[in-house]
Formats: C-alpha cells, structure tokens, sequence
C-alpha cells in the first residue's frame, strides 16, 4: 500500500535562505504522533501560528525566509530550537512533534574549521554539539551536520550519533546513485535527501530511491530552495513510499501547493506513516 509522509516542515529559516544572524540553515518539526496526515498538518499550522505571536510579542521580525519559515535576528542556533519547544508546548503536542535541523554546515565550513557563532569548531567539537543538542532536545534528524567533502567527520559523525537519529546526507550525496553507494560502503549517514530536479531524471532518481531502500537508508523527498507550484514531488513521494517529504513551511503557495496535494491524495485513503516511522 501507499503510505503518506510524515511531514518535515519548516519553521525558522537561517543561513544561506535567511537574512538573519542565526547560522543554522532550517529548524523544522515532524508530526509523528497522529493517525492522518491531516492531523499531523493542523498541529504544524497551529504551532506555526503560535511562534508567529510568540516572536511579535517579543520584538522579533515576522518576515519569512525563502522557504516560507520565519527569519528572525536570534542569539545564536539554539535559541530557535527553545522557541520551538516553547511553541509545541503551547499547542499541547509535547511528544507528538519532534524537532528536524538541515545544519547546511558546507556554507560556513572553511579552511578545515566551521565558522559559527563566532568561534572555529573542529569535526569532533560540532559532533560534541550535536550530542549535546539531541541529549537535550528531541531531535530526530539532522542533515548535512558535517560539510560535503569532510567524509572523515561523516564517519565519525554516523559512530557516535547513527544508532540513534536520523543522519541525512544533501550536500553529502546530492541525489546521486553512485556518490550515495560509496557513502554506504563507508558508512556516512544512514538518511538520504532525494531532490528529483538535481540528479536530472525520473529514472535516476528512482534508481537512487532503490540504493537507499536496499540498504536501510531513509529517504527524505525534498523540494528546492528556489520552487514552483508543480507538486509532482507529491505524488512521487508517496508512489515511491519515501516515508518522509521536505517541502518548505506551511506558507508561500510553492510550498502548500505540495502540501495541498498530499491532502488530495489522503481522501484516497492512504495509511499515515506517523507513529510507524
């Protein structure tokens, strides 16, 4: 059976996509604990609502960055995850919503050192980051932690942290089936980023899909920062039972476009993956 995707939905936008000071590139929220897709999108709306009022009250812009996320100015790259967690709180879905990042951490990786928050982090001490981060949050995925071409970090990356959540290589495989296979033989994240438009073809990117599956990688179907209205991804996501889908925040009508579409294709009874995933 088709199975719909849980959501990875995004909330505060940072980095490259945001004009703000926070380095992280997307703080997002996955609905996990529903029976239907429907439900899981309402806690996100009203969540997302939520956080709009909450950074009003405190003085913080409500202008959002190019994936419909809010972009305020904050301390640093926690403080979006605690206004998150305040947020979920609020909404009464403690335990239900968990907390995704997309790191992008290629973008302030230079000189073998990751720039951020003012201070040089080695490999190990962003690793030591991440422990912290999810001893104390619940994070369940983190993409692109380490920078693209640092494949020693990756490894030591999926060691200590692989067992227990979701490592999600973008940059680090970028769609494509052969730089995807040498990451499973050396074992760097256990997740995948699919992005249909970057490896070119259908065909291809099905191809891509069947590695990961065939080797227990997770798949995480994602739209592009720069989009369309076209919801193929949709469609695609569910055909190809990925099991979780990337597209944006609940805002800007290239990003509810896909999630409108998945709404249509729940009135056709598909099972939610939620609880299961």
């Amino acid at each position: 059976a088709s199975i719909l995707p849980v959501p990875m939905c995004n909330i505060i936008n940072g980095g490259a996509h945001a004009n703000n000071n926070v380095d992280f590139q997307e703080f997002m929220i996955m609905p996990f604990g529903f029976t239907s897709f429907k439900e899981a999108l309402r806690s996100v709306c009203e969540i997302y609502a939520i956080l709009k009022k909450e950074l009003a009250n405190s003085g913080h812009s409500t202008a959002l960055g190019d994936e419909g996320g809010f972009a305020p100015n904050l301390a640093n790259n926690t403080e979006p995850i605690d206004l998150l967690m305040t947020c979920i709180k609020k909404a009464g879905y403690e335990n239900r919503v968990k907390i995704a990042l997309d790191v992008a951490s290629t973008e302030f990786f230079k000189d073998g050192k990751y720039h951020m928050e003012g201070k040089a982090f080695s490999s190990e001490d962003l690793i030591e980051r991440y422990v912290e981060l999810c001893a104390k949050y619940p994070i369940c995925s983190i993409e692109d932690g380490l920078a693209e071409n640092d494949f020693e970090g990756w490894i030591k990356l999926t060691e200590k942290l692989g067992n227990k959540i979701q490592l999600v290589g973008d940059d680090l495989f970028v769609t494509n089936e052969d730089i995807l296979r040498e990451g499973i033989i050396k074992k760097m994240a256990n997740a995948v980023l699919i992005k249909p438009n970057q490896i070119g073809t259908i065909t291809q990117t099905m191809r891509t899909v069947r590695l990961a599956q065939r080797n227990n990688y997770k798949c995480v179907m994602s739209h592009r920062s720069g989009e369309s209205e076209d919801a193929f991804i949709a469609d695609f996501a569910v055909a190809l039972n990925t099991g979780q889908i990337k597209t944006g925040a609940l805002a800007r009508g290239e990003r509810t476009a896909k999630y409108n579409r998945l709404l249509e294709i729940e009135l056709e009874s598909d099972e939610y993956l939620g609880e299961k995933l």
